[in-house]
């Protein structure tokens, strides 16, 4: 059981804590009432817990145990967590209580629940890796090069059955006819799309080309590469490590919304931005334009397109109608005094607002405010074909706008060039992402909307 279990386990680890919670809550809320007759009890007040903490939980990915972790950061996160219960049940149900024991028994809770929570998550990580020992939720995994360094990771996949590592072989030039030799490096390449693997590791030994090659073909297909490291190893990269016991291996294609922090900072971005537009802006924007395009054209409202996202995944991306219905609006772009676009649409697309109903695709979490713009299916296969690593553009989610838009890459692809440049441009993004670009790309949009109005028809 290699993808399923990684689909529910979530959900059945949260709702485990949802469980444990209600227990704890349930224990401290009759001892309180039983001394001293307090909390009211309301179906209030557990909503108010179960809410926070399945925002939390999820929020913070409590569920996540790394193959790797051990018992000690499992720990970790429950006090964190509580902190977070505690702090949103002070600010959003402590101002409601009029008795002045309400912090008190929040810190009741908090205190019960480190214990229960303890018990029952440590419980799961022991369970959870006493699975994998079993071989079940496993990652498969090859390295390439024979060294002394790899065979020592190696030993430590078999020996260390609970971290879930399935590993295939060995692929080196040198040493095809050892133990768990797959044969040369060449082969690896011709077997790799039947090999079903998740994890690359990559020995010291190799050529820079062929470490290249290997990132390159793993930024496309979305797996993720680990280097070994050994004293003269020099990359290009900001790199993180994996720890496998007491052995260390680097983390080559790693990006910063990577991070949790980074995705809660950009999320939140995401949230209050888009929800600001919907309310002042799309609340009145979208029946007035609806009732404009009405006006000249039969058809639908909104132009809904499936488009690919982050990991290629398809979702339906809204635009405000700008053509007239037609057949060939998933396989022809809009090109200048194209007969397809209507004068409201002209208008829409000249100014941008045709894509002001993707502040919904934000809110929904098909989109980001920044990011990669999204292009039709049939485009993206197309420039799958022509464009080196294209589809590493794919990593993060797409984007309302983006640092290529900024930049001058707006409207209609005319040549190769052009999208080799956007995808550049994308992928220096999604190495170097900030919060504060986001903000900069966003500001510098809207001088791109007033000043530079040549690409959009």
């Amino acid at each position: 059981m290699k993808r399923r279990f990684h689909k529910y386990f979530p959900w059945l680890f949260v709702m485990g804590d949802l469980l444990v919670l209600l227990v704890g809550l349930t224990m401290v809320v009759g001892l309180f009432r039983y001394f001293i007759g307090y909390p009211e009890v309301t179906i209030k007040l557990y909503g108010y817990f179960i809410f926070f903490w399945m925002v939390i939980s999820i929020g913070r990915k409590d569920f996540k145990i790394s193959r790797t972790s051990e018992i000690g950061f499992t720990l970790k996160q429950i006090p964190e967590s509580l902190v977070w219960l505690v702090g949103l049940m002070s600010i959003f149900w402590i101002p409601s209580q009029e008795h002045p024991l309400g912090v008190f028994f929040l810190v009741g809770v908090a205190i019960t629940l480190v214990i229960f929570l303890s018990v029952y998550r440590v419980s799961v990580h022991l369970a959870l890796k006493h699975y994998r020992a079993l071989g079940k939720n496993y990652r498969n995994a090859v390295i390439l090069g024979r060294t002394g360094s790899s065979i020592k990771l190696a030993r430590v996949f078999g020996q260390r059955r609970d971290f879930g590592i399935n590993f295939l072989g060995f692929y080196d030039n040198e040493a095809t006819n050892q133990i768990n030799s797959r044969g040369e490096v060449s082969k690896f390449f011709e077997e790799i799309d039947q090999l079903d693997l998740d994890l690359i590791y990559l020995s010291e030994g190799l050529e820079s080309q062929t470490m290249k090659q290997v990132m390159d073909y793993a930024d496309e297909r979305y797996l993720k590469v680990k280097v070994i490291p050994h004293g003269n190893l020099q990359l290009e990269k900001n790199l993180s490590f994996s720890k496998y016991g007491e052995f260390f291996v680097i983390n080559v294609n790693e990006i910063p919304l990577d991070s949790f922090l980074n995705r809660v900072l950009k999320r939140s971005f995401d949230i209050v931005f888009s929800l600001f537009v919907t309310v002042f802006i799309l609340s009145w924007m979208i029946p007035l334009v609806g009732i404009l395009i009405k006006m000249e054209s039969r058809g639908p409202i909104f132009f809904i397109q499936d488009r690919n996202g982050v990991n290629n995944e398809v979702f339906r991306c809204l635009k405000f109608r700008s053509m007239t219905p037609n057949d060939y609006a998933d396989t022809k772009q809009a090109i200048k005094n194209d007969p397809r676009v209507t004068k409201i649409g002209a208008f829409l697309r000249k100014t941008s607002l045709d894509e002001m109903p993707q502040f919904l695709n934000v809110l929904f979490g098909d989109m980001s405010i920044v990011g990669p713009r999204p292009h039709t299916i049939p485009m993206n296969r197309n420039f799958q074909l022509q464009v080196e690593k294209y589809n590493s553009r794919h990593k993060i989610k797409p984007g309302i706008t983006g640092l290529a838009q900024v930049r001058g890459y707006r409207g209609e692809i005319e040549n190769l060039r052009q999208i080799r440049s956007r995808v550049r441009l994308d992928s220096f993004y999604i190495q170097n992402w900030s919060i504060w670009m986001d903000l900069s790309i966003c500001f510098r949009t809207i001088g791109e909307l007033a000043l530079n109005r040549d690409n959009a028809y």
